[in-house]
């Protein structure tokens, strides 16, 4: 995805420029990947990478998917999540 994922588990946003819920999810997953050790945040330009998009089932955005320490998808949703719903998800990756 053009960026180092996260030693124990990865949130990986779909976004677009002008989608104003990215800017917001930007900041909780920041947020999150902030409090939780070996965790990162990987924005993906929707736009710039429909391979990715077409291949995740992407439907909107944001799009939030965590994966786990192997890089599996473990959680996805659509749409602008609360921080204790991110928190949880991440619950499923880290083990």
């Amino acid at each position: 995805m053009g960026a180092e994922p996260g030693e124990r588990a990865t949130l990986v946003q779909f976004s677009t420029a002008f989608c104003q819920p990215c800017r917001a999810t930007r900041r909780v997953l920041d947020e999150v990947a902030g409090m939780v050790e070996g965790v990162a945040h990987v924005e993906v330009d929707a736009e710039s990478r429909l391979d990715l998009v077409r291949r995740l089932g992407v439907r909107g955005t944001p799009t939030v998917l965590v994966l786990d320490a192997s890089g599996r998808v473990v959680r996805g949703a659509g749409g602008q999540p609360r921080k204790a719903d991110v928190i949880a998800a991440l619950g499923s990756a880290i083990r």
